[in-house]
């Protein structure tokens, strides 16, 4: 099963992930956000919900996952093209959209202030 990990995480963390992966040590799929508001920002509550409807189906149209999702398709169109610019999602080369993961693990952790 393919996951991506959606983190948290500060640039040193990212860079200490990246070093161990250039040396051969698995890292597996994540999404490192610096702060919980950039976090939410790009993957609001709508484009979580079309992350949710994808997860696991392979290559979508726009229109059809509007459909799945029960939304506007200019709503969703414009949610696909935040996260393709987010690098969430991937484009076929006929087009579709595609998350190519089966399962989302969010991984971060709240502190009192």
């Amino acid at each position: 099963m393919k996951t991506l990990t959606v983190t948290i995480a500060s640039r040193d963390a990212v860079s200490r992930r990246a070093r161990a992966a250039f040396s051969g040590k698995l890292q597996g799929a994540h999404l490192s956000f610096p702060n919980a508001e950039l976090l939410w920002k790009v993957l609001g509550v709508k484009r979580w919900d079309l992350l949710k409807a994808m997860t696991g189906r392979g290559p979508m149209t726009v229109r059809g996952l509007a459909r799945a999702a029960g939304r506007d398709v200019k709503a969703v169109h414009g949610d696909i093209h935040a996260l393709l610019d987010a690098g969430i999602l991937d484009r076929t080369t006929d087009g579709k959209i595609v998350f190519p993961y089966d399962a989302i693990h969010v991984d971060f952790m709240l502190n009192a202030a």
